[in-house]
């Protein structure tokens, strides 16, 4: 399936699954043949699509943000909490014209908001779906954070609200636990584009994000250093008045025996100190996780709900 054809939009006319260059992997892959680094092929494959709860309060409200779970990662994190997705690509493939369904069953059912959640590697896909059906309400890119600034670029206003990750300032942190050690650049470099693309953040009255960008960093144990350093480049480089979420939802699901650091949650000293550090910056837009947040209770079923 050649996903380059009329529909996917003249932004993406050029860009051909069949020698995929969508991520900064560039792997080249004929997908209509065989999956990408990113582990899927040219046909959408989606895990779940409902109505979510657990992301911000500007962005879940009290409706819920319409979440469409892709399947496949351009990104190997040890510690991903949607493992079973991201690495194993558990999913169901579905048409274009089926994720185009999906988008209004979601607004249909009240949602705030579609959320695309990790949709890296599926863009001439979700560009081809809302081609089909542009909902009503704001589109979010909720991403790693690794992004081609050509394929940004090429989603110029179809998405509303970008969310990305920055995980990483250490380069040797990000080949260590996420395989890419062009992932601070690259992440620096895809955000600016996000910024001039939308801006900071804005709220609708209802203190619904609208439009904009904001910025989300797990906090990772042992290594404090490496979140400083990020929130010292975001205040540098995208200014106090950005939107930075700061999450304390570290929870290991597996052994990770080569780093056992990642073995265990955050301590009440680390949730301490990374917040002090946010204040201590000026970064006073956004959200700091509640110490509960860890755990389970917030990772949803992938179960295909939303898919038939």
């Amino acid at each position: 399936m050649n996903l380059t054809h009329a529909g996917a939009g003249p932004e993406f006319k050029d860009m051909d699954l069949r020698h995929c260059t969508v991520c900064p992997k560039k792997c080249g892959a004929d997908r209509t043949v065989r999956p990408g680094f990113c582990g899927s092929g040219a046909v959408p494959k989606i895990a779940r699509a409902a109505l979510h709860y657990g992301e911000e309060p500007c962005i879940s409200g009290t409706a819920g943000s319409g979440t469409v779970f892709f399947s496949g990662c351009s990104l190997r994190c040890l510690f991903c909490q949607n493992y079973e997705v991201s690495r194993h690509s558990f999913g169901e493939e579905i048409t274009v014209s089926r994720l185009a369904e999906i988008f209004r069953e979601l607004e249909e059912q009240g949602a705030n908001n579609i959320n695309l959640v990790t949709p890296t590697h599926w863009a001439p896909v979700i560009a081809e779906a809302l081609s089909l059906y542009r909902p009503g309400i704001p589109v979010l890119y909720n991403c790693g954070g690794y992004e081609s600034v050509e394929t940004l670029r090429r989603l110029e206003g179809l998405v509303n609200v970008w969310l990305p990750d920055i995980k990483y300032a250490d380069p040797e942190l990000a080949r260590k636990f996420s395989g890419a050690p062009d992932y601070p650049e690259t992440a620096y470099a895809a955000v600016e584009e996000m910024l001039r693309q939308c801006g900071h953040l804005q709220l609708d009255a209802r203190g619904l994000a609208v439009r904009g960008v904001m910025i989300r960093h797990l906090v990772l144990p042992l290594h404090l250093k490496n979140s400083f350093a990020v929130l010292d480049r975001i205040a540098e480089q995208f200014g106090t008045e950005t939107w930075v979420s700061l999450m304390f939802q570290y929870t290991p699901l597996r052994e990770i025996p080569k780093y056992p650091e990642l073995n265990r949650t955050l301590t009440r000293r680390e949730r301490e100190r990374a917040e002090a550090y946010l204040e201590e910056k000026g970064l006073l837009n956004g959200y700091v996780q509640e110490p509960d947040s860890k755990g389970t209770a917030f990772i949803p079923r992938f179960d295909l709900t939303g898919v038939r």
